[in-house]
């Protein structure tokens, strides 16, 4: 942000705005309540002004969810690339995975290995893809990890999972397959440590459980799906799931679909891919078609992070650094956008400064 004196005063405005409605919404509460509640009737209050107030808020609540949101978040902010590890022999990067401590699992469409990197974007590991038997190569299409901390990616060419056991007999791990697909795209795992998978010609999305032999236990399956790609775990269970058709949906614990982003936000994909959740709640969906990527808030109206440099963006991922990885296919970059302000946003900022409206906002070190 800048700090200049037109910024300063735009800063006050915004804080006096919000501090008048504070105070009056609060007088008139402590003015009304003891009236309603110990009086009969409502005086010359009419429905027609009741409901014309409810209206009313609600709109003015849903543009206050909206300020605090682009208060919070970013656009554009690239911070850094990172090429494609596999170089020019091997190009399209696609599935991608960032874990809590901020490491990066990164595939390739045409590379057999997947490559890990560290918060600053050097590879600390590479696990090649080969079957330890028979000393045959396949190709992952995306990656996630397990509960366990185990690496497991689609393999769309064999049609089945696979997970990287690094505790096997032989001495650097090896790969165990894990049932039959389709065609397994995307993969991700729940809140509750289930496994999914996005299988793209069949339309489902499908959740199991391993144990500890690698046995699929409490399978499950969402059908009449139309090419789903990517998926991961809803913030509140569940899971989200992208379609190439150009939708994105959300299902709960019990795998019903609680609503579709197109109709709830009023928006038009081209071609959703990745999609990730972040831990405020918000959806983000990479649009490939249209190169860009919006997030969907829990309150308020949709925000594009993103809206130029991207030439095909494929799988995402976000940390709790408030970073989004971009895998970009189109041009075999890794792009990584600060998308969230630091330090976190704190929920109560607004009600804190409204209690001085006078003061003017310091400036935070970010």
């Amino acid at each position: 942000m800048d700090y200049t004196l037109e910024d300063t005063q735009r800063k006050e405005k915004l804080l006096r705005t919000v501090y008048t409605l504070q105070v009056k919404s609060d007088s008139t509460f402590q003015k009304a309540s003891p009236l309603l509640s110990n009086h009969r009737g409502m005086g010359m209050v009419t429905e027609h002004q009741v409901q014309e107030l409810a209206e009313k808020a609600k709109v003015i609540c849903h543009d206050l969810d909206n300020i605090r949101n682009h208060l919070f978040y970013r656009q554009n902010d690239l911070v850094q690339q990172i090429p494609n590890p596999n170089g020019s022999c091997y190009s399209g990067v696609s599935g991608i995975h960032c874990t809590l401590d901020g490491s990066v699992y990164v595939t390739c469409e045409s590379a057999p290995r997947v490559h890990v990197f560290n918060h600053s974007g050097q590879v600390v590991q590479c696990l090649p893809c080969v079957e330890s038997k028979k000393k045959e190569t396949f190709l992952p299409e995306d990656v996630t990890l397990t509960r366990a901390g185990m690496v497991a990616v689609t393999d769309m060419v064999n049609k089945t999972i696979r997970v990287f056991n690094h505790h096997s007999k032989f001495s650097k791990g090896e790969w165990v397959k894990i049932g039959q697909f389709c065609s397994p795209r995307g993969i991700g795992v729940d809140t509750s440590g289930k496994l999914l998978v996005a299988d793209y010609t069949e339309g489902k999305v499908h959740s199991f459980a391993l144990d500890h032999a690698f046995k699929v236990q409490s399978p499950h399956s969402v059908s009449d799906l139309c090419g789903p790609r990517y998926v991961c775990a809803a913030p509140e269970g569940g899971f989200v799931v992208s379609e190439e058709c150009g939708d994105v949906k959300l299902f709960n614990n019990s795998h019903k679909l609680l609503f579709s982003i197109c109709h709830k936000f009023s928006h038009s994909f081209g071609n959703p891919a990745g999609v990730c959740a972040d831990r405020e709640g918000n959806i983000i969906v990479a649009d490939e078609q249209h190169r860009k990527i919006h997030l969907f808030p829990r309150n308020g109206s949709p925000i594009c992070l993103v809206s130029k440099g991207l030439q095909r963006p494929t799988g995402i991922a976000c940390s709790t650094q408030g970073l989004l990885y971009v895998a970009d296919s189109g041009d075999d970059n890794i792009k990584v956008f600060k998308y969230r302000v630091r330090p976190p946003f704190n929920a109560d900022l607004l009600s804190a400064s409204s209690e001085s409206p006078n003061l003017t906002p310091r400036r935070r070190v970010e």
